[in-house]
């Protein structure tokens, strides 16, 4: 056993703290602190020669330089042949931060269920979905931190309408990540509303909500690297003209999902509302050979939900692992995302203000 690291002052902008009681050792080492000034979540990178530890530095867990990619990188460290143990330090609000309200849709698991565990951990208080009950339980075991569960299949329009019903019996969240999604390799399947099941969910689902829920401060929406070759179809939202591609059907509900972030953004100005492409990662949607990188999958929607940073307030953007990323370029086209809003509209019944 190494023996404990005194106690080291240390400073981040911002943010004034002392290292107290510190000692590690060997995988169930940890580090307590006294805390105390401006809530932020960082990480503590050690390494040292094999058996014990030497320096250590403090970055933070969104951060998007070198160093905090680094320090994000256990593969990279271990490569190296040393010992390195990363440990993700919730500072919390102890003066002056009232910490979120957030909202995740599909967060039974994947990358939902992740941003919900980050979030929760960083104090933050969470809201997940399910489709069903036994899901809802699994999550409660999963996340037992979760302020609530909310119950209903969004792939159809009654389903739609009793998560918003629930939701906003809880009162209103600060940031809502439009999270649910079906795959890109499902067959056409025909929801109770007569729609395939692929669009009800990834492009309907997330309409109606952006439309009824209580309106939040912040807005993510979950797109994908595929809707950068798609077109929007719209006029064939229900696919009743061409051949059924599940593919396809996905990449198209992704980019209307951007075009439904860029279009809040332009008539709900008082509203962030942003896009993210988490990356093709392993998740049960992305398949266990998916190439990028799983612990970056669902950092960027949690940081644009509650990050203070200027970085994170901003709207109408579209983002890739904590960066900005050009989008599809027809997901700017504010007169094609005016008619995706009319389609969406005449297909639920339910009009979106503003």
């Amino acid at each position: 056993m190494p023996d404990p690291i005194p106690a080291v002052p240390f400073s981040i902008p911002g943010l004034s703290n002392r290292a107290s009681a510190g000692s590690v050792g060997g995988a169930s080492g940890r580090l307590a602190f006294d805390r105390v000034g401006r809530a932020g979540s960082f990480l503590l990178c050690f390494a040292g020669s094999r058996g014990g530890f030497g320096d250590f530095a403090i970055v933070p867990e969104y951060g998007t330089s070198p160093m905090a990619r680094k320090a994000r990188s256990r593969e990279a460290a271990l490569s190296r042949g040393i010992t390195s143990k990363l440990l993700a330090i919730d500072l919390l609000a102890i003066e002056g931060r009232t910490m979120a309200r957030v909202f995740i849709t599909g967060s039974s698991t994947g990358l939902g269920l992740m941003a919900g565990q980050l979030l929760a951990g960083q104090g933050h208080r969470v809201v997940l979905h399910a489709r069903n009950q036994a899901r809802a339980a699994d999550i409660r075991k999963a996340l037992p931190r979760a302020d609530d569960v909310v119950i209903g299949d969004i792939s159809t329009l009654a389903g739609m309408h009793a998560v918003v019903e629930q939701a906003n019996r809880l009162g209103r969240f600060d940031a809502v990540i439009h999270n649910a999604a079906a795959g890109y390799r499902e067959q056409r399947i025909e929801t109770a509303d007569g729609l395939p099941h692929v669009f009800a969910v990834n492009t309907l689902a997330p309409y109606v909500l952006t439309a009824l829920l209580e309106r939040p401060d912040r807005l993510v929406y979950l797109g994908s690297g595929m809707h950068h070759g798609a077109s929007a179809h719209l006029d064939d939202l229900a696919w009743n003209r061409r051949r059924w591609s599940g593919s396809q059907a996905y990449a198209e509900s992704k980019l209307h999902d951007v075009m439904l972030a860029f279009a809040v953004a332009r008539r709900w100005p008082g509203v962030r509302s942003n896009a993210v492409e988490p990356g093709w990662v392993a998740t049960r949607m992305g398949g266990p050979g998916a190439p990028d990188d799983l612990d970056q999958g669902h950092r960027t929607q949690a940081w644009l939900a509650v990050g203070d940073d200027a970085a994170a307030r901003v709207s109408g953007e579209y983002f890739y692992h904590l960066r900005r990323r050009a989008p599809n370029p027809s997901a700017r086209d504010a007169a094609l995302q005016d008619r995706l809003i009319e389609a969406c509209a005449r297909l639920s019944g339910v009009v979106l203000q503003g």
